[in-house]
């Protein structure tokens, strides 16, 4: 198991040697025994926004009397939603998935749930349950999207967002609140972010790769730094924002433009001015690379690198780099703008 040391008020998080990481504890319960149900081959399925993916289950054998229930684990508040209900013959969906999942059903054995149109709030811990009678017993799988994790900020600075505000400024960002998994993946991939951050299950977090004396100090390790939970009305930090593949695409219009000029060049061609998930996306699935600051729709300005340069801003690594929220009136930029399919 990971383990948290306790700095101050600041939790760190210390992965267990690598030897240790797929070994069962001594002791510990072994997985309970499938007498229905197939083990699935993978525990995880990965997708993209917009594709179809499905959540394996496949019975041995069919019990007399029963039901086979799918329901997801809701990070937020741990609850479980229940998403179809069938028993072989007959079913019923459930929720807001319910336009979207149908059950696969290539044989009579198989209740495998198919998502259609993956949108990013289906990421997550999904169960697949054989009801029946007191032999009930189920698998769980979790569902990855493909995607990339961005701190975000409002204009007006650092620490504004509540809980609450946060989960609604990455939404309208094209994107959601990061969970802890894609948090962590990113920082594995390089994410190195001093300012903490809201992420989805209403904890507080920030990702560091090179220890350094404003983010805890130079004689902490690199890792995903935690405040644990918070007050999700009271307390305030920054967020952190989760996005996907883009249905659609992020294109750069030339210009002196100021703010109001540059969404209307981006309607000029039937376009929208892209939101700041949208530019990540495309950096990220695309391979954006731009060297040209341009307005975005939150009023902030930046421009998507994927191959460093010394006159593009000078770092040595890929990102989408950002000119902060400099005044709407200013014409010095041109805009990204953002067309769907």
């Amino acid at each position: 198991m990971h383990r948290l040391l306790l700095l101050g008020s600041l939790w760190l998080l210390v992965a267990p040697p690598a030897s240790s990481i797929f070994q069962r504890p001594t002791g510990s319960p072994a997985p309970p025994h499938l007498q229905y149900l197939l083990e699935p081959l993978h525990a995880a399925v990965h997708t993209q926004r917009g594709a179809t993916a499905t959540l394996p289950c496949v019975l041995r054998a069919l019990p007399r009397n029963y039901r086979v229930k799918w329901s997801k684990v809701e990070p937020a508040n741990y609850r479980e939603s229940i998403i179809i209900i069938t028993n072989g013959l007959y079913h019923k969906n459930y929720g807001p998935l319910s336009p979207r999942v149908r059950l696969r059903h290539s044989h009579r054995y198989d209740a495998s749930l198919t998502i259609t149109d993956v949108a990013l709030e289906d990421e997550g811990r999904y169960r697949c349950q054989l009801v029946n009678g007191l032999e009930d017993e189920s698998v769980s799988l979790t569902l990855h999207l493909e995607g990339v994790v961005f701190p975000y900020q409002p204009s007006n600075g650092r620490y504004k967002f509540n809980y609450h505000e946060a989960k609604r400024a990455c939404e309208q960002q094209d994107s959601r609140l990061a969970t802890y998994q894609q948090l962590y993946k990113a920082w594995t991939e390089g994410l190195d972010w001093c300012n903490a951050g809201w992420i989805l299950d209403g904890t507080v977090h920030y990702p560091i790769i090179n220890s350094r004396e404003p983010c805890g100090g130079r004689l902490l390790l690199p890792g995903v730094r935690t405040y644990g939970a918070r007050d999700k009305q009271k307390d305030r930090f920054d967020a952190f924002c989760f996005t996907s593949a883009l249905q659609g695409s992020v294109y750069f219009v030339r210009g002196h433009l100021n703010f109001k000029e540059a969404g209307q060049a981006c309607r000029n061609h039937g376009a929208a001015i892209a939101k700041v998930g949208q530019l990540y996306s495309a950096w990220k699935f695309s391979q954006l690379d731009r060297c040209d600051g341009g307005w975005l729709a939150d009023g902030s300005v930046r421009y998507p690198i994927t191959t460093p340069r010394e006159r593009c801003g000078g770092l040595p690594d890929p990102g989408v780099r950002s000119f902060g929220f400099p005044s709407k009136e200013l014409r010095t930029y041109g805009t990204y703008c953002f067309a769907g399919k």
